[in-house]
């Protein structure tokens, strides 16, 4: 029997411990939440873009009889509370699941990550994963396979130009928010105060219309919105067949064109540096000279990619453009553009790493791609248990 490690109770570790368990394979799910869609629950406030109907995979609809379904637009508390909670306390999965215990480092017993290069003796040595349990304590458990589906929502990329911090950006890590807030149930932290928003995508888009809203009721609401893109285009699709999607939008771009006073958009500008005056952060965004703001909050939502780290003494090959495995990363990269709607599975072979046994699977298999959908993860474990994780443990 293969001992299966699979790290992230979110819906595609949840996906893959369900297809262990109808395999009869001896597995774990470690997730370092106190409860199964820890992420999920971060953006819990947030409605999806997809229906019910296309969050539900058919191996879980046939798992948990009423399960939801039809054209409601679930939000991230209800799919933690009506699909993924539910599914972790089926029989099969019961018990199997350690809450609290997050995986800090994964290696080969006996091997450094430059020896047996391509070696079958690599796949003979058992996976050695360090773990920090709910007391505090540590301690090393074994697998013959690791299935990494620890997303991206735990790592956000950084304020500054190329990627990096600001300078100073870490002595104001208390006054910036890297992920998307319940805006709406914390008011006096937000309505009449001057924030700088940073990031084009959905998630800043969101920020903007409810700070919009704020300003409104809340005269001295102020919003400057730095993006890095001098034209963005606020990721609009022709004739979206996602109707809050294409709401968001165009709710969006109309704020960007000068909707409201309270919001100044500032195009093709970066973030150079951060320092105080008083009680206030004064921000330094350049395009081409640099330019002084002066808020009281950040709000950076620049999007986030995997922890890479968490398998730095594995034989893992990366794309050096997306960070995304390499084999996945160039199909992508090769069908770069479109709607994630449009985007299909590219087959086992993607997802097969040069460190045997060890695959990479849902949000963070697509790295900087941020079209990936939870339908292309569900292919991904049938792919890895279809064909995969027998060769792998060998």
């Amino acid at each position: 029997m293969t001992r299966i490690a699979i790290l992230g109770a979110g819906p595609i570790g949840l996906e893959a411990a369900l297809a262990a368990a109808q395999r009869a394979e001896d597995f774990v799910v470690y997730e370092a939440a106190a409860t199964v869609g820890g992420h999920v629950r971060s953006w819990g406030h947030v409605r999806t873009f997809t229906p019910w109907a296309l969050n539900v995979s058919p191996r879980v609809r046939a798992a948990l009889p009423g399960a939801p379904d039809g054209k409601a637009l679930p939000s991230g508390t209800q799919l933690a509370d009506d699909l993924l909670e539910p599914l972790a306390d089926i029989p099969e999965l019961h018990g199997r699941i350690r809450l609290g215990t997050r995986v800090l480092a994964v290696g080969r017993e006996g091997l450094l990550k430059h020896e047996a290069i391509g070696d079958p003796r690599r796949a003979t040595r058992p996976f050695r994963l360090l773990i920090s349990r709910p007391d505090g304590s540590e301690g090393i458990d074994h697998a013959d396979v690791v299935i990494d589906a620890t997303g991206t929502y735990g790592n956000p990329n950084r304020l500054g130009d190329g990627g990096i911090d600001a300078v100073n950006e870490r002595a104001f890590e208390d006054r910036i928010v890297r992920y998307l807030p319940a805006l709406q149930s914390q008011p006096r932290r937000w309505a009449g105060r001057t924030i700088l928003l940073t990031g084009s995508g959905h998630s800043a888009q969101t920020a903007v219309c409810q700070l919009a809203a704020f300003a409104r009721d809340a005269p001295g609401t102020r919003v400057v919105w730095a993006v890095r893109k001098p034209e963005p285009d606020w990721g609009a699709v022709d004739d979206d067949p996602l109707p809050e999607r294409a709401s968001l939008n165009s709710a969006a771009a109309d704020l960007a064109g000068g909707a409201s006073d309270a919001v100044t958009l500032r195009p093709g500008c970066v973030t150079e540096a951060l320092h105080g005056r008083g009680d206030k952060i004064v921000v330094t965004l350049r395009n081409g000279e640099p330019d002084e703001v002066e808020v009281d909050r950040i709000l950076a939502l620049n999007g986030g990619v995997g922890d890479h780290a968490l398998y730095r003494q594995l034989q893992v090959h990366e794309c050096y453009a997306t960070s995304g495995p390499m084999n996945l990363a160039s199909a992508l990269l090769g069908e770069s553009g479109g709607d994630c709607l449009a985007v299909s599975p590219h087959g086992p072979e993607t997802l097969r790493n040069p460190e045997p046994g060890f695959f990479i699977l849902g949000a963070k298999s697509y790295g900087r791609n941020s079209q990936f959908l939870l339908r292309i993860g569900w292919q991904q474990v049938d792919d890895v248990f279809g064909s995969l994780i027998e060769q792998g443990a060998r």
